[in-house]
């Protein structure tokens, strides 16, 4: 299940509320709970990806945490971002080995790598 999310309120809420409201509650609330449809897994590869191939590297590494704690391991994010490499850019894969070296050799708390990861 899900955890609820409150980064976009967090964050944002008083600057750009909307965009907050929808961040959390339809982006996360709606759209990540629907787990009977695909599972969290899925969608942390499925958005890990994503963010990769766009090189949104900030995004990527909260996702990336959000992976791992979802079930990602070391070989399944090495294995898909080696044959992202191919398709969106060496560098980028680059780029994504760092913050996953990072994130699945960590042994931090989730709570404080997450942190660490959104003020960048």
């Amino acid at each position: 299940m899900v955890d609820k999310q409150t980064a976009g309120h967090d964050k944002l809420g008083d600057f750009a509320p909307k965009f907050a409201d929808l961040n959390d509650n339809v982006l996360f609330g709606e759209v990540w709970s629907r787990e009977s449809e695909l599972s969290a897994h899925d969608r942390s590869m499925i958005t890990i990806s994503a963010l990769i191939s766009g090189g949104n590297m900030e995004q990527a590494g909260h996702h990336m945490t959000l992976g791992k704690k979802n079930g990602i391991t070391q070989k399944e994010i090495s294995e898909m971002i080696t044959h992202l490499a191919f398709y969106v850019g060496w560098p980028k894969a680059w780029s994504a080995f760092n913050l996953a070296k990072e994130i699945w050799n960590s042994n931090v708390d989730l709570e404080l790598t997450l942190r660490c990861l959104i003020n960048i």
